[in-house]
């Protein structure tokens, strides 16, 4: 059940919160959690039991821990979600590339594609990480094990955040769990936050994909270096706006229902480096590697050689997490190299240089990784580099007429500005003019005809499209 779709927009929402709102505060987490069961079920059917004995195991070793049997039931919760990651995520990929170096070894082998046909669980990549920050910050004594079932499995299966996160640490929420007040106010700014998300996934990411998905599906040979720049172009606004919108949309749920998720995104296109990138895009991920991997495996602390390892491996596992294929590795191997290279002291120099200059490094790096994060094969990806620097195919303008509408060079606008502070900062310039409107009524007025309005459109693309997940639920 998609956010962006008609059954959640106007019958399983309403009816939560008007359910929510009626019940009696002893009885909100369980109706939450139902919910959220009937939510992930609608379309993953069977898989809830994954999901369910994820959330058993990690209650169970809470209490183990809890009890102080710390190490015993730390090893029960990570072999028991990593062991889950392993098999349905990363298995068939193990094993396929196991049997064609053997066969490449002239070994024949025939066992490639026995994990070919598992399925992957929606979400397990977020809420297996979320459910083992809770148990590594149980054993580190930074929060007590949650005794009541119920409210630990409403934290791990709240369906706003559920399949494609935030990642929500339990210490983040623990208070809301039980103790929380859905204000007026709160609740507002909880349906702001959802049409915000709606608006920028449904006009903006999925006109991008148009564009995006024209491009990468065009053979190399009949695509020219301008097309595929555009194509680079619009798939860096796709998923940025595809996933901070989810991000948005989780966000706000969570207020409707009283909780205060993590920031996810702070405009990453703006940054000036790779290590700035990586502090505003998907903040809850880079965050959870830095506390539960970086820092284990022993951070800076050990001198340099041993930190541009640490950088080395923490990104392997960045790229893998994203996806059982060598593209995924390549782009966080090159996200991996550039933090390395920044450390060594390229950074340093960056700094000396003109913001222009910095910006447009950081920019072209990471435009250039996401050639790798969206290409099916490695093959692809360099294919698609030469075309970028390609001078030898002519523009297809047949192919630009059908792909690059008035509505999507729009929509591209729209996304180069909200993509940057462009819009907070003319707001804080009009205010400091005296043009901005001073009376409080008059700027609720207007922010609520915008959101109405945003929402219509959105309801419009919602009807008029066809089936289009987010992209994050890949993962």
């Amino acid at each position: 059940m998609l956010f962006s779709s008609p059954i959640f927009l106007f019958l399983f929402l309403p009816l939560t919160i008007i359910i929510y709102r009626l019940v009696p505060k002893k009885l909100k987490n369980l109706l939450l959690l139902l919910a959220s069961l009937f939510f992930y079920t609608w379309g993953e059917k069977e898989l809830i039991v994954i999901i369910l004995a994820s959330t058993l195991i990690d209650f169970i070793s809470g209490q183990i821990i809890d009890n102080g049997q710390r190490k015993t039931g730390l090893f029960l919760s990570l072999v028991f979600n990593l062991g889950l990651l392993l098999y349905f995520k990363y298995a068939n990929f193990v094993f396929s590339n196991l049997a064609d170096l053997l066969n490449t070894l002239q070994v024949p082998v025939n066992f490639g594609s026995t994990f070919s046909n598992i399925a992957l669980p929606l979400g397990i990549s977020f809420y297996t990480f979320q459910t083992m920050s809770y148990t590594i910050d149980v054993y580190r004594g930074q929060v007590k094990a949650q005794r009541n079932l119920i409210n630990f499995a409403t934290y791990v299966c709240f369906f706003p955040q559920l399949i494609a996160g935030p990642i929500v640490r339990y210490k983040d929420i623990q208070a809301e769990l039980t103790n929380r007040k859905t204000t007026s106010n709160l609740f507002a700014s909880g349906v702001e936050r959802f049409i915000i998300g709606l608006a920028k996934k449904m006009i903006i990411a999925n006109n991008c994909a148009f564009l995006a998905d024209g491009v990468f599906n065009l053979p190399s040979d009949e695509r020219s270096a301008l097309i595929a720049w555009l194509g680079i172009l619009a798939y860096s606004f796709q998923i940025y706006f595809d996933f901070s919108g989810y991000s948005d949309m989780a966000i706000g749920l969570g207020k409707m229902f009283g909780f205060n998720f993590p920031e996810n995104f702070n405009f990453p296109y703006i940054s000036k480096s790779i290590q700035e990138f990586w502090r505003r895009w998907h903040i809850t991920l880079s965050s959870w590697f830095k506390d539960y991997l970086y820092i284990s495996l022993g951070g800076n602390r050990k001198g340099k050689m041993f930190t541009y390892l640490n950088l080395f491996i923490v990104f392997l596992l960045t790229g893998l997490w994203h996806g059982a294929n060598w593209t995924f590795i390549v782009w966080g191997l090159i996200h991996g190299g550039f933090m390395i290279i920044e450390r060594i002291g390229f950074k340093d120099r960056l700094q000396k240089l003109p913001n222009v200059i910095s910006h447009l490094y950081t920019l072209l790096v990471v435009g250039l990784s996401w050639v790798f994060f969206r290409s099916d094969t490695i093959q692809d990806s360099i294919n698609y580099l030469g075309n970028l620097f390609s001078l030898k195919n002519e523009t297809n303008i047949d192919f630009l007429n059908f792909y690059l509408t008035k509505e999507v060079l729009f929509v591209l606008v729209l996304a180069v500005i909200f993509s940057t502070p462009l819009f907070d900062s003319t707001k804080k310039g009009l205010k400091t003019l005296g043009i901005f409107p001073k009376s409080n009524e008059s700027i609720h007025t207007v922010k609520f005809v915008c959101l109405i309005a945003l929402f219509i459109i959105s309801c419009f693309y919602v009807a008029t499209d066809s089936y289009n997940p987010f992209i994050y639920f890949r993962f």
